[in-house]
Protein backbone atom coordinates (compact mmCIF):
# COMPACT_ATOMS: atom_id res chain seq x y z
CA UNK A 1 0.00 0.00 0.00
CA UNK A 2 1.22 3.43 -0.93
CA UNK A 3 0.72 6.58 1.38
CA UNK A 4 -2.53 7.49 -0.23
CA UNK A 5 -4.09 4.47 -0.15
CA UNK A 6 -2.93 4.25 3.59
CA UNK A 7 -4.34 7.76 4.35
CA UNK A 8 -7.46 6.83 2.36
CA UNK A 9 -8.52 3.60 4.40
CA UNK A 10 -7.58 5.47 7.62
CA UNK A 11 -9.98 8.22 6.64
CA UNK A 12 -12.51 5.79 5.53
CA UNK A 13 -12.01 3.81 9.07
CA UNK A 14 -12.36 6.80 10.92
CA UNK A 15 -15.29 9.03 9.38
CA UNK A 16 -17.42 5.20 7.92
CA UNK A 17 -16.84 2.81 10.16
CA UNK A 18 -19.92 3.84 12.33
CA UNK A 19 -21.85 3.55 8.85
CA UNK A 20 -23.29 0.05 9.40
CA UNK A 21 -24.61 1.25 13.11
CA UNK A 22 -25.85 3.90 12.07
CA UNK A 23 -28.10 1.94 9.48
CA UNK A 24 -29.38 -0.18 12.27
CA UNK A 25 -30.31 2.45 14.33
CA UNK A 26 -31.94 4.52 12.24
CA UNK A 27 -33.59 0.40 11.19
CA UNK A 28 -34.97 0.51 15.31
CA UNK A 29 -36.28 4.00 14.93
CA UNK A 30 -38.23 2.64 11.74
CA UNK A 31 -39.51 0.06 13.39
CA UNK A 32 -40.45 2.43 16.40
CA UNK A 33 -42.23 4.61 13.96
CA UNK A 34 -44.25 1.34 12.43
CA UNK A 35 -44.99 0.11 15.37
CA UNK A 36 -45.66 2.41 18.37
CA UNK A 37 -49.45 1.50 18.63
CA UNK A 38 -48.06 -2.55 19.66
CA UNK A 39 -46.91 -3.72 23.36
CA UNK A 40 -42.84 -3.08 22.61
CA UNK A 41 -39.91 -3.33 24.52
CA UNK A 42 -36.37 -2.63 24.65
CA UNK A 43 -35.21 -6.28 23.80
CA UNK A 44 -37.76 -6.44 20.22
CA UNK A 45 -36.75 -2.94 19.56
CA UNK A 46 -32.64 -3.78 19.76
CA UNK A 47 -33.35 -7.15 17.70
CA UNK A 48 -34.79 -5.75 15.27
CA UNK A 49 -31.61 -3.38 14.87
CA UNK A 50 -29.63 -5.98 15.21
CA UNK A 51 -27.72 -4.27 18.43
CA UNK A 52 -27.45 -5.21 22.06
CA UNK A 53 -29.73 -3.44 23.95
CA UNK A 54 -27.84 -1.29 26.20
CA UNK A 55 -25.45 -0.58 23.27
CA UNK A 56 -28.77 0.15 21.00
CA UNK A 57 -29.70 2.45 23.86
CA UNK A 58 -26.52 4.55 24.17
CA UNK A 59 -26.10 4.72 20.64
CA UNK A 60 -30.10 5.27 20.08
CA UNK A 61 -29.63 8.48 22.43
CA UNK A 62 -26.24 9.71 20.64
CA UNK A 63 -28.21 10.22 17.01
CA UNK A 64 -31.23 11.41 18.21
CA UNK A 65 -30.70 12.85 22.14
CA UNK A 66 -33.61 10.93 23.11
CA UNK A 67 -33.56 7.06 24.42
CA UNK A 68 -35.81 4.94 22.72
CA UNK A 69 -38.27 4.85 25.48
CA UNK A 70 -38.42 8.45 25.23
CA UNK A 71 -38.56 8.25 21.14
CA UNK A 72 -41.33 5.79 21.58
CA UNK A 73 -43.55 8.19 24.15
CA UNK A 74 -43.10 11.35 22.24
CA UNK A 75 -44.44 9.27 18.88
CA UNK A 76 -47.37 7.89 20.83
CA UNK A 77 -48.34 11.65 22.51
CA UNK A 78 -47.80 13.20 18.53
CA UNK A 79 -50.07 10.34 17.21
CA UNK A 80 -52.49 10.85 20.49
CA UNK A 81 -52.68 14.54 19.60
CA UNK A 82 -53.37 13.91 15.68
CA UNK A 83 -56.37 11.83 16.96
CA UNK A 84 -57.45 13.88 19.50
CA UNK A 85 -57.92 17.05 16.81
CA UNK A 86 -60.18 14.25 14.97
CA UNK A 87 -62.80 13.97 18.17
CA UNK A 88 -61.65 10.81 19.03
CA UNK A 89 -62.54 9.57 22.77
CA UNK A 90 -60.22 9.93 25.25
CA UNK A 91 -60.05 5.80 25.69
CA UNK A 92 -60.13 4.79 22.54
CA UNK A 93 -56.77 7.31 21.68
CA UNK A 94 -54.98 5.44 24.90
CA UNK A 95 -55.44 1.93 23.05
CA UNK A 96 -54.63 3.06 19.28
CA UNK A 97 -51.60 4.79 20.19
CA UNK A 98 -50.07 1.95 22.51
CA UNK A 99 -50.99 2.82 26.17
CA UNK A 100 -52.52 0.32 28.42
CA UNK A 101 -53.93 2.71 31.25
CA UNK A 102 -56.36 5.47 30.59
CA UNK A 103 -54.38 7.03 33.94
CA UNK A 104 -50.95 6.52 32.45
CA UNK A 105 -51.87 7.72 29.10
CA UNK A 106 -53.66 10.91 31.29
CA UNK A 107 -50.92 11.63 33.49
CA UNK A 108 -48.17 11.51 30.92
CA UNK A 109 -50.25 13.17 28.33
CA UNK A 110 -50.47 16.26 30.62
CA UNK A 111 -47.00 16.12 31.55
CA UNK A 112 -45.77 16.58 27.86
CA UNK A 113 -48.37 18.71 26.74
CA UNK A 114 -49.36 20.99 29.74
CA UNK A 115 -52.83 19.56 29.43
CA UNK A 116 -55.17 16.49 30.24
CA UNK A 117 -55.97 14.92 26.64
CA UNK A 118 -60.08 15.76 26.76
CA UNK A 119 -59.26 19.63 27.22
CA UNK A 120 -56.83 19.57 24.54
CA UNK A 121 -59.58 17.71 22.51
CA UNK A 122 -62.18 20.22 23.12
CA UNK A 123 -59.83 23.00 23.07
CA UNK A 124 -58.70 22.19 19.34
CA UNK A 125 -62.76 21.23 18.44
CA UNK A 126 -63.50 25.07 19.89
CA UNK A 127 -61.08 26.45 17.52
CA UNK A 128 -61.87 24.64 14.59
CA UNK A 129 -65.47 25.30 14.93
CA UNK A 130 -64.55 29.23 15.15
CA UNK A 131 -62.73 29.29 11.60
Amino acid sequence: MNYYQTELARIRNQFFAKEDLIKRVIQGKRFIDSNFSKRLNLNTIAGRAYIAKFHFIRTFKTFYGLTPHQYLTSVRIQNAKKLLRRNYNVTEVCLAVGFESVNSFTNLFKKITGTPPAFFRDRQNTKSNFR
